[in-house]
């Protein structure tokens, strides 16, 4: 028994030194201030107002550009001499004294495709347009001491406000408008008004359109045949029903991301990924996520990794006992699977066959132009909306995503149905994209904070009960998928996997975006894909000098990760069907279950 210090103090140094190495305790919450309520509640108004957008961040974007360069009179300088040359290029060419337009499009905008826009004075106003476009593009680029995603996004917002005016938003300067109306004698513009106020209905009351006719969940997409085997408050596992008379041991689960609905995978017959893999001779399971409502918004991370891929394992261990389980995350769902991982290596479970991550990220330093919309003010605003809400709801988040690529996504759409008078052609990915979802208070606090602005997973400071995950640890294969044109996950941030971590890797890079470059199924047309296989414990090699070391395939990647898959799994038997007894889950409902039905 220690005594006091006075008859012992050798014991009493030893106590404060011990007192001294102890990792301090989280400090205390502070309270809230008697009106904190009321000042959470004026800016989650507010952010209701501005879509989610914080004015101050815009403010302070702008104070900051404009010292940086109200301090640069040789910058002022070129920016005034650029302004006079891009005015004498439009000048001469609508005097057609040059051959070709001084100023084309970017590569993804469509706007100005239409043969009118070739003509006077249709050609002057699109030039004059790009000019300006061309000019802004210059004058927010990088300056000393400006920081580089200050100049971003400065430069993201200058091209949201020019794109607002673009000549192609107005019948009167569109060319393809006014032709369209004296062909069709106004009707473009009758119909065109039915589908705004159509439009404007939905915005304003969230109903949620039924499926149109041959694009139904369950019967036309989601359609691989299977059985909702666990649920529980958060997800519904599903496992799908074989399609060979033999199968390989070892079954996959796939992860996809809470931000969408799981039948991205499983989208029509001829481009599922589920039924793709389940008629190569795979046991397929699929987590499908609820759709979270005001009484989940306490939902955190945690919960999503124990209640959502980890119960996933264990009732798949039920059902396929002493099982390896090749598990592949996709988006989100990937980021989170390689937390989850780690923390399976660091407590010595080795129930993982493999990992497949597609589309998805572990370091955020380079995660595209989403960046623009994250600093502290910005998640400050989205926290307090989500307070008053709940959760993030559907149209906060697309309008996130669809601003990135405006001139296609919103005004393109925007000119075609309400000026042309065009219906959206429906198709399976649109129906799709259209069925948004909502993302709890605390996860989506934790994700923007944790991982997205704090980064604390690639830098060593994520920690899981208690304890920092390291992705070093991770010693399974894994398969890795990034595609050319992602603006979610560019491919050089999904890249960084190969940096961060030191097994057997399998890098693919794919022709296509996000979701387009995932679904890359054979016989798609104009595929293509490089890959590239790191042994354990090799160099780590850039980005640019392993797509330069790498020659594009044609085709789909698919085959490639099939036969990786099977290359790491056991000989082909009879399928194993799984009993209803007490000990084993009963089968609930046919797939594709409740939970992806819920608007």
């Amino acid at each position: 028994m220690v005594k006091h210090s006075k008859a012992n103090p050798s014991a009493a140094k030893k106590t404060a030194k011990l007192e001294s190495c102890r990792v301090a305790a989280p400090s205390e919450p502070q309270p809230m201030h008697p009106y904190e309520k009321l000042d959470r509640a004026t800016r989650a108004a507010l952010a209701r107002v501005t879509a989610g957008v914080s004015p101050h961040s815009i403010m302070a974007t702008w104070m900051d550009w404009a010292l940086h360069l109200s301090r640069s009179p040789g910058r002022q300088l070129e920016l005034a001499e650029r302004a006079l040359n891009n005015a004498a290029k439009v000048g001469l060419s609508a005097s057609n004294l040059t051959g070709t337009p001084p100023f084309k499009p970017r590569s993804f905008d469509h706007r100005f495709e239409a043969d009118g826009w070739k003509k006077a004075p249709f050609s002057v106003w699109q030039q004059a347009f790009l000019a300006t476009q061309d000019w802004w593009e210059a004058a927010t680029g990088e300056m000393p001491g400006l920081a580089r995603r200050d100049a971003d996004r400065a430069r993201f917002q200058v091209r949201q406000a020019l794109d607002l005016f673009s000549p192609s938003n107005f019948p009167w300067s569109n060319p393809e408008i006014i032709e369209r109306t004296m062909k069709e004698g106004g009707r473009n513009i009758i119909e065109g008004s039915h589908h705004f106020w159509e439009d404007f209905n939905h915005t304003v009351t969230q109903n949620h359109k039924p499926a149109p006719e041959g694009f139904e969940i369950g019967k036309d997409l989601a359609c691989t045949p299977g059985d909702v085997v666990f649920r529980n408050e958060l997800f519904e596992l599903i496992q799908y029903k074989p399609a060979t008379d033999l199968v390989h041991p070892e079954p996959v689960l796939f992860v996809p991301a809470w931000i969408m609905k799981f039948y991205i995978l499983d989208l029509s017959p001829r481009n599922s990924m589920v039924r793709y893999l389940v008629e190569q001779g795979f046991t397929v399971f699929m987590i499908s996520w609820v759709n979270p409502g005001a009484g989940q918004a306490d939902l955190s991370l945690e919960d999503y990794r124990l209640r959502g891929i980890m119960t996933a394992l264990d009732v798949i261990g039920s059902i396929l006992p002493e099982r390896k389980v090749h598990v592949n995350g996709y988006c989100l769902g990937g980021t989170l699977l390689a937390i989850a991982a780690a923390v399976m290596a660091r407590n010595a479970d080795d129930r993982l066959a493999s990992l497949t991550f597609m589309a998805a990220q572990v370091d955020f330093a380079e995660a595209g132009e989403l960046l623009l919309f994250i600093d502290d003010s910005q998640v400050a605003f989205v926290e307090d909306l989500m307070w008053l809400q709940g959760y993030l709801d559907r149209p906060q988040m697309t309008r996130t995503f669809t601003s990135i690529r405006a001139e296609d996504l919103i005004y393109s759409r925007a000119v075609r149905r309400y000026f042309l008078g065009e219906d959206d052609l429906p198709s399976d990915i649109t129906v799709w994209n259209n069925d948004t979802t909502r993302m709890p208070a605390r996860m989506h606090s934790e994700y923007l904070r944790g991982l997205f602005l704090e980064n604390r997973l690639s830098a060593g400071r994520f920690a899981v009960e208690g304890r920092v995950v390291a992705l070093k640890d991770i010693r399974v294969p894994m398969f890795v998928v990034g595609t050319e044109t992602d603006h979610i996950a560019p491919w050089k941030s999904v890249f960084k996997m190969r940096l961060f971590t030191d097994g057997d890797l399998t890098f693919v890079l794919t022709k296509g975006g996000h979701n387009g470059g995932i679904l890359s199924e054979p016989g798609h047309p104009g595929r293509r894909y490089r890959i590239g296989h790191r042994p354990a414990g090799a160099l780590y090699q850039p980005p640019d000098e392993w797509i330069a070391s790498h020659k594009p395939k044609k085709g789909s990647w698919w085959p490639e990760w099939v036969a990786w898959l099977a290359g790491r799994s056991g000989e082909r038997a009879k399928p194993h069907l799984s009993k209803t007894d007490s000990k084993r889950p009963k089968r609930l409902y046919s797939a594709p279950g409740a939970y992806v039905r819920v608007p």
